[in-house]
């Protein structure tokens, strides 16, 4: 499978640097492959165009979060405890990489419809967990057993993304990670019976 060999992981990690320095639209492949240290050929053995690497970016680094996530998350036992791990690795896996947090809140804002319903298909997985930590939440009485999961996804992902964003417009200038206990509480404030 080309996703497991060296050279994709290179030009993924190439795409993120490149994209994040030049945006997304003045990103030529032939600087992607420049970055990677390939011939501009090689990239197309691995993705069909430029919106292909963009959706192969995040659908890499994604995954390889929701994995993570998924792993963390099991050593967890109460949903609040699930919650803010999900939350700490969140902000804690954009703060590691500015570029990727970059190409994440601002250039894939940036991509055509076909693009972004591509995007919103990867991010599905992300979205389910966040789903089954409400739902858990709900079935063990941590949170208030009438809530509207859709809705409480919705609140949850939208205030991590709107965080971060806020994180990377002020060029980084603070602890993002450091950020997760106060979200937290406000989040499952809400969730809750109190």
């Amino acid at each position: 499978m080309k996703k497991n060999k060296p050279k994709y992981k290179m030009i993924v990690d190439a795409a993120v640097k490149v994209i994040a320095q030049n945006g997304y639209h003045s990103s030529q492949v032939s600087k992607i492959a420049k970055e990677a240290g390939v011939a501009d050929g090689t990239i197309y053995l691995y993705f069909k165009n430029k919106e292909d690497i963009l959706v192969s970016v995040f659908e890499d680094k994604m995954g390889q979060f929701i994995d993570q996530i998924a792993v963390a998350i099991s050593k967890r036992s109460s949903a609040n405890e699930k919650l803010l791990t999900l939350i700490k690795m969140h902000f804690g896996q954009l703060a590691a990489n500015r570029y990727l947090a970059i190409v994440t809140q601002l250039e894939l804002r940036q991509s055509n419809l076909t693009l972004r319903r591509e995007i919103n298909a990867v991010l599905k997985p992300y979205l389910t967990v966040i789903d089954s930590i409400i739902k858990e939440g709900m079935a063990d009485g941590t949170f208030r057993e009438n809530l509207k999961v859709p809705l409480v996804r919705q609140m949850i992902f939208g205030t991590l993304d709107e965080t971060v964003t806020n994180w990377v417009m002020q060029e980084e200038k603070y602890d993002l990670v450091a950020q997760a206990d106060d979200v937290h509480t406000l989040i499952t404030t809400g969730l809750s019976f109190k």
